[in-house]
């Protein structure tokens, strides 16, 4: 049985691409559109690495979610995602590791999301 995964994210069809990338590569995912069903899901099975949007219904949500999962479950990876730059003009690209460690995540990838890039950082992040 694959490790699992948590994708969370209010654009379902983002979460039918990454899905089926991850599951083709091995894993078991779960899929989100917003952090309270992640949290209540994880409440049954302890995640081994979430991927979660970075702005869902609160500009904060993925931050939150990242923040929580970190208290909850101390080394379980958070790789955040986010279209802020090219839809809102916004740039939360972490500068390196102390900014990635503020925003309690072990990595950060603009979207659209590379697959080949999302499962060489998740290999390396679950070993």
């Amino acid at each position: 049985m694959g490790k699992l995964i948590l994708l969370v994210d209010d654009d379902p069809d983002f979460l039918e691409q990454n899905r089926g990338v991850l599951a083709g590569a091995g894993y078991r995912v779960s899929c989100f559109s917003n952090p309270q069903e992640a949290l209540q899901a994880a409440e049954g099975e302890r995640p081994d690495l979430v991927v979660s949007d970075l702005m869902m219904k609160a500009l904060d949500s993925g931050f939150t979610l990242a923040r929580t999962i970190k208290n909850r479950w101390a080394g379980v990876p958070v790789i955040l995602v986010t279209a802020a730059s090219s839809q809102r003009g916004f740039n939360f690209s972490p500068r390196g590791r102390e900014d990635l460690q503020a925003m309690n995540a072990d990595a950060f990838f603009d979207k659209p999301v590379d697959p080949a890039a999302l499962i060489g950082k998740v290999r390396e992040l679950l070993p």
